[in-house]
């Protein structure tokens, strides 16, 4: 094209503007009308025959021109874009100051997180109310262990009153139900100015609680006052849906302190729990926060879970109870299913870390999509440099994504411990971003987490139950994210996928994976589980884990990626109550330790093994190893020894008549009572400064045996 080559070369206003405008056409971001361009020159006459009509030709409505997109491409990269009226931040050059045939990537196509302005705030439906108070906890770690709760058997079995009898006291009147469906959203929700619901106070001896629920990842729909200090919960359900309530996030105020309040959430709808097996409520106090530096803890008795009295005539439902008493007057506190992490909790880390100088250097951080509220999904690339193309593509990719469940925040959490891990500078990190390149998606639903669901997102459905889907407007978080992990299939292996959840029913952490039937990869999606038992021991079930492939989860992340052809496939399972491995280890010491006692008795004779086996020493239970002992190694070496003792042959056959034992049990005792009657006649002939010089090599302790239990002592006796 001669004529447009001469006509590129006359002066141009703006030429930055030009490309940027044809690429974004060319590559579908902007279909508007040249003169709808925002800081278009619309004062400026474009020719029939000009440059830029030449190109929006060439791109648009001349497509009779250059018929293949590799010819567009062609055309594109062989203008004479060496011109300074024509360089562009968008083009890369090498070290001779040519231009290379591809562009940068485009950064600011989406609103995104950017140090020069504030953060997103979350879009909520149009129906929803938000308060516009910040919530914001502190992160802290307990300094001691968070024992489970105990069972008395005496827990009181609620008995549900209702608003007939009670005194409603906070109650959400807008939220959507099922039979409804999500149309908008905006931020901060519903339009219009923001209700008080809870009650007002008739005074300062109004000792009624005030609740609050309506900001990110709360969800109590109503609260209904039966007692001076007794309150009946109810949860909401998942937006546009009557079901899926286990999660529950809400605030308190105007505490009274040294009191006993009971607090009843009647709806559950799951019937079994880790409540029943000694999991804790979780609390927050602000005073505490404040003052003290503490944040959640684990806090609640008389604690009981159990079918509900009452039923909506369609499924059962399950209470939830426990008692609090509030360490402040006039605090405000929190109560959690979880540890609450939020949307909000979410984009300030990703901000801190977008900018961070040295993490973002292997850390680019995109937008995967938009929700159907128009929340970003976030999608983080992490891998180190490489020094040329042939070691980028023989990196292999790991796929990590979480929260596509809302109420399981345990699976933030633990996305957040992996990012702190592989994002440092420890000498384990950097070699896997040497090796890997990580494919990170945070926060799959970030709707459902804003809102304060359970399980679904606002098309009201399990989004982990959809990966098969085509419907990409209604379920686009997940079908950007599988077409995400088709693009990198074709270019490179995926060795792992996994997708992190919480669990409501079973302790510990533990994996769910696929089973495979090729021969040739028999068992090897159970390695990378194993692996993880001998790693953390304390936390990592391997006997939790399963295997199987059910048809209810064919439409799980982790199946579906499985038939894609990752073979190490899984769904991460952290608990939501805590860690058993430890009560568990203790439990087969002890198994271990009778066993070895029994058969210690078994060599020494019948015993009676009634009494209590935690009195004897376990140093009288375990036999002598040949390992390394100080009282050994005291001597000659061995093979001295040996002469020694064929130079001295009295010595030996001495040393070998006191190290000779006693076989029975009956010798024993026989051999003890005649000693113990002989350091008595005995003692009645010496001075105390004998006594004191007696024989060390003599114990007045009785041997094991005559301790296995009362009944020998006493007959010892």
């Amino acid at each position: 094209f001669p004529v447009l080559e001469t006509e590129l070369k006359q002066t141009l206003s703006d030429p930055y503007e030009d490309f940027m405008y044809h690429h974004l056409q060319y590559y579908g971001y902007f279909k508007a009308h040249r003169g709808a361009l925002p800081n278009a020159a619309a004062h400026q006459r474009v020719g029939k025959n000009s440059p830029r009509r030449m190109l929006s030709g060439s791109f648009g409505e001349r497509d009779d021109l250059i018929s293949s997109t590799l010819e567009k491409e062609k055309l594109l990269f062989s203008l004479p874009w060496s011109s300074p009226l024509l360089r562009s931040k968008q083009l890369l050059y090498n070290e001779l100051n040519e231009v290379n045939p591809r562009l940068r990537e485009p950064r600011e196509l989406f609103s995104f997180l950017s140090s020069k302005g504030p953060l997103q705030p979350p879009r909520w439906p149009i129906e929803c109310e938000v308060i516009k108070e910040n919530i914001h906890h502190i992160e802290w770690v307990p300094p001691q262990p968070e024992y489970f709760y105990q069972p008395t058997g005496n827990e009181k079995i609620p008995e549900i009153v209702g608003e007939e009898q009670g005194t409603v006291v906070y109650q959400l009147d807008s939220v959507p139900t099922e039979g409804s469906y999500f149309t908008s959203s905006r931020v901060g929700g519903k339009r219009g100015i923001i209700k008080e619901l809870a009650v007002t106070l008739q005074g300062p001896e109004d000792n009624t609680l005030l609740f609050e629920s309506r900001f990110e990842s709360g969800n109590l729909q109503k609260a209904v006052k039966v007692g001076t200090y007794e309150y009946e919960l109810t949860l909401r359900t998942d937006l546009y849906t009557n079901k899926h309530t286990q999660w529950f996030y809400f605030r308190v105020q105007n505490t009274r302190k040294n009191v006993t309040y009971r607090f009843t959430i009647t709806n559950l709808l799951k019937p079994k729990s880790l409540y029943a097996v000694g999991m804790k409520p979780l609390m927050y106090s602000q005073v505490d926060a404040t003052t003290y530096n503490i944040g959640w803890r684990r806090e609640g008795s008389d604690i009981k879970y159990c079918k509900s009295s009452t039923e909506d005539g369609q499924q059962p439902f399950y209470c939830l109870t426990w008692t609090i008493q509030f360490a402040h007057d006039q605090d405000t506190c929190f109560f959690a299913h979880f540890y609450p992490y939020t949307y909000t909790d979410l984009q300030c880390y990703l901000f801190s870390v977008a900018n961070n100088p040295i993490q973002s250097k292997f850390c680019k951080l995109r937008a995967l999509c938009r929700s159907l509220a128009g929340n970003t999904v976030y999608l983080l690339t992490i891998t180190n440099p490489s020094r040329t193309p042939q070691e980028a593509a023989a990196k292999k990719a790991v796929v990590l994504s979480a929260r596509v469940h809302p109420g399981e925040s345990n699976g933030s959490w633990t996305m957040k411990g992996f990012l702190d891990f592989i994002l440092s500078n420890s000498p384990d990190a950097q070699l896997l971003r040497d090796i890997f390149i990580f494919k990170v998606v945070p926060m799959l639903n970030p709707d459902g987490v804003i809102v304060g669901n359970y399980r679904c997102s606002l098309a009201g459905r399990d989004l982990n139950r959809h990966y098969k889907t085509i419907l990409k407007e209604s379920f686009p978080c997940i079908w950007y994210t599988k077409n995400m992990i088709k693009r990198i299939l074709d270019e490179r292996e995926i060795l792992l996928y996994c997708d992190f959840h919480g669990h409501s029913r079973k302790n510990n952490i533990f994996l769910y994976g696929c089973n495979t039937k090729d021969c040739q990869h028999w068992l090897h999606e159970r390695v990378f589980p194993l692996m993880l038992s001998k790693n953390a021991p304390d936390k990592f079930s391997f006997r939790s884990c399963n295997f199987k492939v059910q048809k209810s989860k064919e439409g799980t992340g982790r199946v579906v990626m499985w038939r894609m052809g990752i073979l190490n496939s899984y769904t991460l399972e952290t608990t939501f109550g805590g860690s058993t491995l430890f009560t568990q280890c203790l439990k087969e010491l002890k198994e271990l330790l009778q066993l070895d006692i029994h058969k210690k008795f078994s060599k020494l004779g019948h015993v009676d093994l009634d009494g209590s086996w935690s009195d004897i020493p376990l140093s009288d239970i375990e036999s002598s190893t040949s390992g390394s002992d100080s009282s050994f190694s005291d001597g000659l070496p061995v093979h001295l020894q040996n002469i020694a003792d064929e130079l001295n042959p009295k010595k030996t056959v001495r040393k070998k008549q006191r190290k000779k034992q006693l076989q029975t049990r009956k010798q024993r005792n026989e051999r003890y009572q005649k000693n113990y009657l002989r350091r008595g006649l005995k003692s009645t002939e010496d001075t105390p400064t004998q006594v004191a010089g007696r024989d060390k090599g003599t114990s007045l302790e009785p041997p094991l045996t005559s301790l296995a239990s009362a009944k020998n002592k006493d007959r010892i006796q």
